[in-house]
């Protein structure tokens, strides 16, 4: 059984080796996780090289994913690394302070004091530490701790509810979408966005430096959930980063949000990663627990189209282990997902030619349960279309654009393929399709297969054909 969910680890000192990499691209990684949060531009740049060269040797296509860093909502440091905060004691905040002490500590984020004022609940630490502000006064937050414990360097800080002012893009993000443009990724991460604004500025600035990236917006910030209407709108993939969302919005309300972005996204035709700690135990584990797995599921079973591993594969003891724990568990969960065609689409009218092409494909595939969908594209956005609709069936993309199947690594159900026909003559063309198809034993003799196309041939945005083939016969024909 293919899988149809995809695989994203992060890369990082446990995976950076490329014999360790390779191991992890055979394990199943379909996109790899460059976190900008740590390391130099040009150890990017050099890791994606790296990673597309192994890929290239495999005969496999595999994405590259950027994530910036946002802004830095933390403490500042202490003078002797961390402190011991009991329940009731007096704290402060304060922008100003160089080094942290016992009563106070300094902040990376400048601008809290002017984004809480008395009665606001501070979170640190994920949660861990709780704080209620007192008053404030200058550049100081005076609180008093209401959960206690352990708060070392660099902790990072929400507010209750949301409500803090950072810009989703800081100078160095701004730097760094340059670099991303360089190492042409094919998907941009932009952490904390707060609206769809947040996301089009991203895309301004990703196209200013000739970069041609997927956007993801990064859905961790309580003011997002009620954006995220005009996010799904301005983005190309949200990512339910599951760690900071809760924190803000409560660790309880984590679940239904993740199903109701997974559904959002989908019915908007936009691509949904499902993150954080999603097998955190195998950093030291070579075996993920039951709630691990029944996490990752879950996730599949809601619809997303990617399951992501973080400090697992970045900075854990098993990260080739990591990965394959995340495809057996994809592969059996996906034996109880539903497929099918959408009713939901069966009332819905299409302004595009291609668009409508794609559903009418879905249609008749799920109606004469055909053994494979196979749609010629020069763009992707057929293979989008029809991976939105849960077909039983593998869609597989053909196109000879390296670009686009890089970015098809991360559509649920989709398989890219490269395809060069010796030919522009139509006929020809799907005859070579499906030929191709044979010699990778995807169909035989006999089968249904659905495909694609679009005229002139090579032309983006051009799908407007759809062809039922039982496979032998046009050799049958020309014979």
């Amino acid at each position: 059984m293919q899988r149809k969910t995809k695989i994203v680890a992060t890369l990082g000192p446990a995976s950076s080796d490329p014999e360790v990499l390779n191991r992890m691209l055979q394990a199943g990684v379909d996109v790899v996780r460059l976190n900008f949060s740590h390391g130099k531009p040009e150890d990017h740049i050099q890791l994606a090289e790296t990673v597309r060269a192994l890929a290239r040797a495999r005969g496999k296509a595999v994405g590259v994913l950027v994530d910036l860093q946002g802004p830095k909502i933390r403490i500042g440091k202490f003078e002797h690394g961390k402190v011991t905060l009991n329940n009731g004691d007096s704290f402060i905040l304060d922008s100003d302070c160089a080094l942290g002490n016992q009563e106070r500590v300094g902040l990376d984020y400048k601008e809290l004091p002017r984004d809480v004022s008395h009665g606001t609940t501070l979170l640190l630490d994920d949660g861990r530490i709780v704080m209620w502000v007192e008053e404030v006064r200058g550049n100081e937050i005076f609180c008093t701790v209401k959960q206690g414990g352990v708060l070392s360097n660099n902790k990072g800080i929400n507010r209750q509810g949301g409500g803090l002012s950072a810009s989703a893009l800081t100078e160095k993000d701004k730097e760094d979408i340059k670099t991303a443009a360089l190492l042409k990724a094919d998907y941009l991460a932009v952490s904390f966005p707060r609206d769809g604004a947040d996301m089009q500025l991203a895309r301004r600035l990703m196209q200013a430096a000739g970069g041609k990236s997927m956007l993801v917006a990064k859905i961790e910030r309580a003011e997002a959930i009620t954006h995220l209407d005009e996010i799904l709108d301005a983005t190309d993939a949200i990512m339910v980063a599951r760690g900071d969302l809760g924190v803000e919005v409560g660790d309880a309300a984590v679940p239904a949000l993740q199903k109701r972005m997974i559904r959002m996204a989908r019915e908007k035709n936009k691509l949904a990663i499902t993150a954080t700690q999603m097998m955190e135990s195998m950093i030291s584990s070579p075996i993920p627990t039951r709630a691990e797995v029944s996490d990752v599921a879950n996730a599949v079973i809601d619809g997303t189209d990617a399951v992501m591993l973080s400090a697992e594969t970045a900075a854990g003891l098993y990260p080739v282990e990591a990965v394959a724990a995340m495809d057996r568990v994809c592969i059996e969960a996906e034996k109880e997902y539903e497929t099918g065609f959408s009713k939901r689409r069966l009332n819905m009218q299409f302004d595009r030619v291609d668009e409508s092409i794609a559903m009418a494909a879905m249609y008749t595939a799920y109606h004469l349960q055909v053994k494979a969908i196979v749609a010629l594209t020069e763009s992707g956005s057929t293979a989008l279309w029809m991976s939105r609709v849960n077909p039983d069936a593998p869609i597989y993309a053909l196109t000879p654009d390296v670009a686009t199947r890089r970015k098809l690594t991360l559509f649920r159900g989709v398989y890219p393929v490269n395809f060069k026909p010796a030919t522009q003559e139509r006929e020809q063309v799907l005859h070579e399709a499906e030929e191709e198809l044979r010699r990778r034993s995807a169909v035989m003799d006999g089968d249904l297969i659905v495909l694609t196309i679009g005229e002139p041939i090579g032309k983006s945005g051009g799908t407007n054909t759809m062809k039922i083939v039982k496979v032998g016969e046009s050799r049958k024909t020309n014979g």
